[in-house]
């Protein structure tokens, strides 16, 4: 199995103004959050990348590519029916084939050489077959994600089969249903944001949006589906993820590529100037 495409999701009324916002990157040039979001793509091998859009925000788009502008698709979610919908909205561009999926609004920042869509792309096509990116994540937090059940693949530290997918449990309900033996007390594995998913999705996709063409349809139910179908895995990840919709998510994910960037040293003294004189004014007032 080879993965030669992408798709970046960017839809959403939530989404579709954070992929245009601006940061610098490791290297201290200042990017889209779109343009960062290719280069993780590009890093991992692909070059065939679609963007899942809202329609009429295409020239927005465009305008943040930089030199990626020629080898960009748009594809529009003509109608605002959920996350699995705008997914599905790229079939006629992925086919039959594997593809490398990615949320517009998320930002990754990896802890090794290796990025978290290489790392991801290359055990897919290890494995030949779709595979999740997860991270054990504190139960309070839960409600927030979709979260995988399942076991540790016996001889592998960060790989899982996945047998259940739920979207946003309740506490509750993920003590019931996606305990991980292993899996410190208390943590769950819930989505990262970035996927490789095998055609099959597709067609899971297809067939609920038939059933109920003007229902929302969330991604985690036809993921759910698909464990149940073929071989499904998640890869257990440690480098950074941050949700840019989420309050000083945008700030915390600049904060974060700096302090992992060339300009490391210049920003920390930076901070801590800004730190002491903090606690100097506060204790003269």
């Amino acid at each position: 199995m080879k993965v030669k495409k992408a798709v970046i999701t960017a839809a959403a009324p939530y989404q579709r103004k954070l992929p245009l916002q601006t940061l610098y990157n490791q290297e201290g040039i200042k990017k889209s959050v779109l343009e960062i979001l290719i280069e993780e793509v590009i890093h991992a091998g692909i070059n065939e990348i679609c963007v899942v859009i809202h329609p009429g925000d295409e020239a927005s788009f465009e305008s943040v590519l930089g030199s990626y502008r020629e080898q960009i698709k748009f594809m529009p979610q003509e109608k605002p029916l959920g996350y699995g919908h705008a997914l599905f909205s790229a079939a006629s561009f992925t086919g039959d084939d594997p593809f490398l999926h990615l949320v517009g609004d998320h930002i990754y920042v990896r802890k090794t050489e290796t990025g978290s869509a290489q790392h991801l792309v290359s055990q897919a096509e290890k494995y030949e077959c779709s595979i999740s990116a997860v991270q054990a994540t504190r139960e309070n937090l839960i409600p927030h994600f979709g979260v995988v059940g399942g076991s540790r693949i016996q001889g592998n530290q960060e790989l899982y089969q996945i047998n259940k997918v739920i979207e946003k449990p309740t506490p509750t309900e993920a003590e019931q249903k996606l305990m991980v033996p292993g899996l410190r007390t208390g943590y769950y594995l819930c989505f990262f944001g970035m996927h490789v998913l095998t055609s099959t999705i597709m067609k899971i996709l297809h067939e609920k949006i038939t059933a109920d063409p003007e229902g929302k349809h969330n991604l985690s139910d036809s993921l759910n589906a698909l464990s149940q179908k073929e071989q499904y895995f998640a890869l257990e990840k440690t480098d950074l993820r941050f949700d840019m919709g989420t309050r000083y998510g945008l700030m915390k994910a600049q904060l974060a590529i700096a302090l992992n960037g060339k300009d490391r040293d210049r920003v920390m003294s930076e901070l801590l100037e800004f730190f002491v004189t903090k606690d100097l004014s506060s204790n003269n007032q």
